[in-house]
């Protein structure tokens, strides 16, 4: 699925590649665009929906999306690299020194990376997450004395390159159902991390995501471990 190309009223102004490409990708006829509501600006107003894409952390518009979804309908865009492209700028900027395919592939699950700054928001009526499995460009540029762990490569930009699939999460029933197969009940996190083939931190996070939410109940302890039930709380 290649995003579509923006129509021409969609705004581009101090806007970065990644956040433009999906505006245009969600864009549909007759949607409004960078629309005052509230004392904030929406990304895109459907009828009574508003529609937020946030390409970095929760945390930066946690309470936007709180007093929004506490009056309307409310739907985050998240987007999540299926695959990714490191594109390493050559020196002065001029040019591409190298371009390769990252060996870390996303899923769904890594959206919990960022829920975990407002679990409760998917437990309102009328909100709901779409989660967009893209193909992106990281574009990075080498600055000395930035960057420590990246040996002073800085990201730039990235670009949306294509969207492979997409997840719309509207209640907490449908984040439940990202429990993966085979996961017993009840569960810990090492449980969850295993099941999923995922990293522990991940598996804390969306254990505390689901809880929060409703979308699972605690069962006690296991020694030192929680235990988890798909019954909702």
């Amino acid at each position: 699925m290649t995003p579509a190309t923006p129509p021409e009223h969609i705004g581009t102004l101090n806007e970065n590649p990644l956040h433009a490409g999906l505006k245009a990708w969600c864009a549909r006829p007759g949607d409004q665009v960078e629309v005052p509501v509230d004392g904030y600006v929406v990304d895109i107003v459907r009828g009574e929906m508003l529609i937020e894409v946030q390409t970095k952390s929760f945390y930066a518009i946690r309470d936007k999306l709180r007093a929004l979804a506490s009056e309307h309908p409310v739907r985050l865009v998240h987007p999540v690299p299926a695959d990714k492209w490191l594109v390493k700028l050559a020196e002065g900027g001029e040019g591409v020194q190298e371009r390769r395919r990252s060996p870390k592939h996303g899923t769904a699950l890594d959206v919990f990376d960022e829920l975990v700054s407002c679990p409760m928001l998917p437990a309102r009526a009328g909100f709901s997450l779409h989660v967009v499995l893209t193909e992106e460009e990281e574009v990075r540029r080498r600055e000395e004395g930035r960057a420590w762990r990246r040996k002073g490569w800085v990201i730039v930009e990235r670009r949306l390159l294509d969207v492979q699939d997409d997840v719309l999460l509207e209640e907490p029933a449908d984040f439940r159902a990202l429990l993966p197969q085979g996961l017993p009940d009840p569960f810990t996190t090492a449980d969850l991390s295993e099941a999923a083939s995922i990293r522990r931190r991940l598996a804390q996070r969306m254990a505390y995501c689901l809880r929060e939410m409703g979308a699972v109940g605690r069962a006690g302890k296991c020694g030192n471990a929680y235990l988890y039930t798909r019954r909702p709380a």
